[in-house]
């Protein structure tokens, strides 16, 4: 079968990892083929935007697939690939600083988006903490209100539960 990875121009892949994801879409209610597919265009990526690119497609895949484990874990492996590149420290006062300051740097907007992803995920997983945690976060840094889903996860998480819940 051959796939037509033209229609994918914008996609900054090299064809081999664009024809990977492609399988991985047409195989999609096949999990054990489609993770396969995945996780070989993981290990294919060249280069390091290409491996962002990848990783952004995985923790979407596996989200969508309800396995959550592998969702967080392509997320955070994202998140450290760019914290590594932006040279952003594990002190969260610090990396806000540099969030609020540079927010329309891509790889940046990638990261905070892959970081508000993580609290969705820890929220599924159970996390209730952490999950809170990142999207009280996520909102120190939103001026302009661009990472809803966070702000309403954050309004899930923190509603006082009516007597009729108990």
């Amino acid at each position: 079968m051959v796939t037509d990875t033209q229609k994918f121009s914008w996609f900054q892949a090299s064809n081999r990892v664009k024809k990977l994801l492609v399988l991985a879409a047409e195989n999609y209610s096949n999990t054990s083929a489609a993770d396969k597919y995945i996780n070989q265009a993981l290990s294919e990526s060249k280069n390091q935007s290409e491996y962002l690119e990848i990783l952004v497609s995985a923790y979407r895949y596996f989200y969508y697939k309800n396995n959550y484990s592998m969702a967080l874990q392509a997320a955070n492996q994202l998140m450290d690939k760019i914290k590594e590149a932006e040279q952003l420290t594990d002190n969260w006062e610090q990396q806000k600083s540099i969030l609020l300051n540079r927010q329309e740097s891509a790889n940046l907007r990638l990261y905070i988006n892959a970081y508000a992803a993580s609290g969705l995920i820890l929220a599924k997983l159970g996390e209730l903490e952490q999950a809170q945690t990142i999207c009280t976060r996520i909102q120190e840094i939103d001026s302009h209100n661009e990472f809803t889903g966070a702000k309403i996860l954050l309004g899930i998480l923190t509603q006082p539960q009516d007597d009729d819940d108990e």
